[in-house]
């Protein structure tokens, strides 16, 4: 399979790493972008076949990524209609929706993508949504590809997507919020940055690594971190008593809010 990459930004960039790292030939890829620097970035870095011109690289792939930011994807998919060609198309693009990429290009042969940005060192997770008429076998593929760069998972109804957006999408960004808040206690209660990083950062995995290990629930991880009358228990009360988990819960239904609306404004005609 040849894959057409439309984009070679950082997304483009970790997958086709991922795919050189599994063992995909850098031959069976092209790239196109319009940064001419970039394009002999990608070249230099991965081997792969990069170009300014849509047209003569899309004829090489079977499948086609769309790896442009949202805003430029309509343009993208509208030069793309004449040759697309059946071919398989996985999108990266956050917020666009399917029917909108089907009604732009003249197909429905359309895989949905919403990976997250630790895939930039292979430990993402992506969820995909497919149209009905993606092939069973082109389904295998789009996962195998999001695959390289970490975990995958299908959901069933696109609309869940907006929900993937509020939660793996921008978690990292949550996750990042809460290490700044611990690393700024710590630094106030007198460590030093360089410290505060490493006991924040470490914690962060090792929780997480538990998490991920144990078959309990987290809930029950939590309960026996803390102990009655103890430090851990002080903390929480004090979270609570500040609506925090309530909080968390209606920063992220607001996020799944705001990729509706987006998929609303960027899915309009221009």
């Amino acid at each position: 399979m040849n894959i057409c990459f439309i984009g070679g930004g950082n997304m483009a960039k970790a997958l086709i790493g991922g795919l050189v790292k599994r063992g995909y030939a850098p031959s069976k890829m092209h790239v196109v972008e319009v940064s001419k620097d970039l394009c002999a970035e990608l070249h230099d870095e991965f081997g792969v076949r990069a170009s300014t011109d849509l047209a003569p690289s899309v004829a090489h792939g079977e499948t086609v990524i769309l790896a442009v930011k949202p805003q430029h994807l309509q343009e993208v998919a509208l030069q793309l209609a004449p040759i697309i060609d059946g071919r398989l198309v996985i999108s990266i693009a956050a917020g666009i929706r399917t029917q909108d990429m089907a009604r732009w290009m003249g197909t429905q042969n359309i895989v949905r993508c919403m990976p997250n940005t630790p895939a930039l060192i292979r430990s993402g997770v992506t969820a995909l949504y497919a149209m009905p008429e993606v092939k069973p076998e082109e389904c295998r593929s789009a996962e195998a590809i999001l695959g390289a760069v970490g975990s995958t998972l299908w959901v069933a109804d696109e609309d869940m997507l907006d929900a993937v957006t509020a939660i793996s999408g921008s978690g990292p960004a949550y996750v990042f919020y809460f290490i700044e808040a611990m690393q700024q206690a710590a630094h106030e209660l007198g460590i030093d940055a360089e410290q505060a990083r490493q006991l924040v950062l470490d914690t962060f995995l090792g929780a997480s690594k538990l998490a991920d290990s144990s078959k309990e629930e987290v809930a029950v991880l939590r309960t026996r971190v803390t102990s009655r009358n103890g430090t851990t228990e002080r903390a929480l009360q004090t979270m609570d008593a500040l609506r925090v988990k309530q909080d968390i819960v209606d920063a992220i239904y607001a996020a799944a809010a705001r990729s509706r609306e987006m998929g609303d404004e960027l899915g309009k005609d221009a």
